[in-house]
């Protein structure tokens, strides 16, 4: 990717900006990009500074891994200084351990708003929060040495950071069980196929992949993409007449619009 000054660079995270297109890095590749509160934060904030004229967000990581997951410091019983241990966050009452994970979460739900489209890159190990994150995107572009597992239910913990809804989405019920429940990994070849990854390429081809795709994202006009994005985005969960009834109304506006003519 190319050098450019960041908007934000800290606690495991890098956002620079190329006109249209904003870059997340994840810089930890010491610890293979394992995730914390801190990092969480960081994506957060990544995502609120976003200029107005940023239309795609790539996310890529350094290193031989995407990301490992959680920061095994996590699971000690002193926990990451500063934050809380999963002994704390177990004695908090339901309101203040729901309000806990809900601001987890937002590191992970700005992605898919209506007016970018999230490519992430992926290589390596994408495990646990990190297998979430690379659902939080859009887009997934792997490359051939992906490993991608939810291991949080081998853990005795569920998935948490919102990657349940996009991997049913994806696979379906049967497979996203399978996949939770096993832990296993799911490579490249397997993304593919069953819809977790848009394409798979070499570890060498995937930066200059995700640029031309990213590029080609930016070729329609922005907002019949925002316009196009709502309406999939919201196809799952509409019945087929209302998703007519959606694309007239969101033709209208679009019509509308090009000729210049109010409401």
């Amino acid at each position: 990717m190319a050098s450019l000054d960041p908007v934000l660079d800290k606690d495991g995270v890098r956002l620079t900006v190329d006109e249209a297109i904003a870059t997340v890095t994840l810089t930890n590749p010491a610890k293979r990009n394992a995730q914390s509160p801190a990092l969480w934060r960081a994506l957060t904030e990544a995502g609120r500074a976003l200029p107005g004229s940023v239309r795609v967000v790539v996310l890529r990581a350094e290193g031989q891994s995407f990301s490992a997951g959680l920061d095994r410091q996590m699971f000690t019983p002193e926990g990451i200084e500063g934050e809380p241990t999963f002994i704390d966050l177990a004695r908090s009452g339901d309101a203040e351990l729901d309000a806990t994970i809900a601001g987890y979460q937002e590191a992970f739900t700005w992605w898919r708003q209506s007016d970018i489209v999230s490519v992430a890159a992926v290589q390596g190990h994408a495990i646990g929060a990190g297998f979430q994150l690379a659902l939080a995107c859009d887009l997934r572009v792997v490359a051939d040495d992906v490993q991608f597992a939810m291991r949080e239910t081998s853990l005795g913990l569920v998935p948490d950071l919102t990657g349940t809804h996009p991997l049913v989405g994806l696979v379906g019920y049967a497979r996203a069980l399978e996949i939770c429940v096993t832990g296993r990994s799911v490579g490249a070849e397997e993304a593919v196929t069953t819809g977790l990854a848009n394409i798979a390429v070499s570890r060498d081809q995937l930066d200059e992949t995700v640029r031309d795709l990213a590029t080609a994202l930016l070729a329609a006009p922005r907002d019949a993409v925002i316009e196009t994005k709502a309406l999939l985005r919201g196809a799952q969960e509409r019945t087929y007449e209302a998703q007519r009834a959606a694309e007239r109304a969101a033709q209208a506006r679009r019509l509308r619009d090009l000729a210049g003519v109010g409401e």
